[in-house]
């Protein structure tokens, strides 16, 4: 089976559950192992958060207040990308890890940590930040297709 879905969301609180909704529903329905569901979903979470609080220089509905979440299941894969059009991240290296104590910075490393490959980088030329993850899926004993 091969899906795939983006949406252009604004940088809203309100997104972030949209976006994990949507993700929850297209893997219960393609039969995805509800663990790994779950561990995408959280990952997807902690990048849609990050393009809400970083993903722009002004205000939701000014340039830069929108971000796009894009999901691809393909085989025995789900990749997804988050990709806003805020400053990006300094340097060509990934994000340095927070310390212990931090208050911020602890989502980047979830999202390592859930998936089984992370990039993160900039988008060339427009600006703004990319978190791209991806999992090997596992399936349910029986799928639960919806058909309508």
């Amino acid at each position: 089976m091969s899906i795939w879905w983006s949406l252009h969301l604004r940088r809203e609180a309100a997104s972030v559950p949209l976006a994990r909704r949507l993700l929850l529903g297209t893997m219960e329905t393609a039969g995805v192992d509800p663990d790994v569901s779950y561990e995408l979903s959280v990952a997807l979470t902690e990048a849609c958060a990050n393009a809400v609080e970083h993903g722009g220089g002004g205000g939701p509905r000014e340039p830069g207040g929108a971000y796009r979440v894009t999901a691809y299941l393909d085989g025995e894969t789900c990749r997804i990308e988050v990709a806003d059009s805020g400053p990006g991240f300094p340097g060509k290296a990934a994000p340095a890890a927070p310390s212990d104590d931090a208050e911020h910075g602890r989502g980047l490393r979830l999202i390592e940590e859930l998936a089984d490959h992370v990039q993160f980088g900039n988008r060339s030329g427009r600006g703004g930040a990319v978190v791209s993850f991806d999992k090997i899926l596992k399936w349910r004993d029986s799928p639960s297709l919806l058909l309508a």
